[in-house]
């Protein structure tokens, strides 16, 4: 069974429908034990990440999801679970669950025309092949809405990358048995679904 991880911060109930479309059962959980005793776990999330890592804390789930990591079962981060992954963020200037070496830092652009949040859809330009994305190909596109982008100590960490403006961020990362998107696989269509069947499918 995979648990769809509940901190107040999720369209939790439209990942679980595209859990659903590929065939993969899913639970919504808020229980860090529930959390611990899952075969995988998505941490998706959208809004604040001041508040979203104030109650993963409260809820003990920090602790449940940094556990699940280092017990080596697979993880899928997708938007703010992307960004609560890394080391720290500029939003509320908060420290996260430190599973990926970076920071999370907000678009700064001299260009008005350049509107933030990015919000849209975006080509993904693909630096290394990995199982999840076996079935996508250089510049599909997918749906992001984010105001903050992560900026990751060690590339090879960087599955694929997005431009948007001057700005050329890290819109997939992988590392050990963690997989995270910065776009929204739940508002990607055919290409997100075909993500997250292939997710269902990983055995790292």
């Amino acid at each position: 069974m995979i648990v769809i991880i509940d901190y107040d911060a999720g369209n939790l109930r439209s990942v679980q429908r595209a859990c659903e479309k590929v065939g993969i059962m899913s639970e919504v959980s808020s229980d860090p034990e529930r959390v611990l005793s899952a075969e995988k776990i998505i941490f998706p999330g959208v809004g604040s990440a001041e508040s979203a890592v104030e109650t993963l804390k409260k809820r003990g789930l920090d602790n449940a999801i940094v556990d699940f990591f280092q017990a080596g079962k697979p993880i899928l981060g997708i938007c703010l679970g992307l960004q609560i992954l890394l080391d720290h963020t500029e939003e509320g200037n908060k420290k996260c669950l430190g599973m990926v070496s970076g920071a999370c830092e907000r678009f700064k652009f001299s260009d008005r025309s350049l509107k933030i949040p990015h919000i849209g859809w975006n080509d993904i330009q693909i630096n290394f092949k990995h199982p999840v994305i076996e079935k996508i190909k250089d510049g599909d596109q997918f749906y992001f809405v984010h105001s903050y982008y992560a900026k990751l100590i060690h590339e090879e960490e960087i599955v694929s990358y997005t431009e948007y403006g001057n700005m050329k961020f890290c819109s997939v990362l992988a590392k050990d048995n963690l997989f995270a998107t910065q776009f929204h696989l739940e508002k990607s269509g055919e290409l997100g679904l075909k993500i997250l069947k292939s997710f269902g499918d990983w055995n790292p």
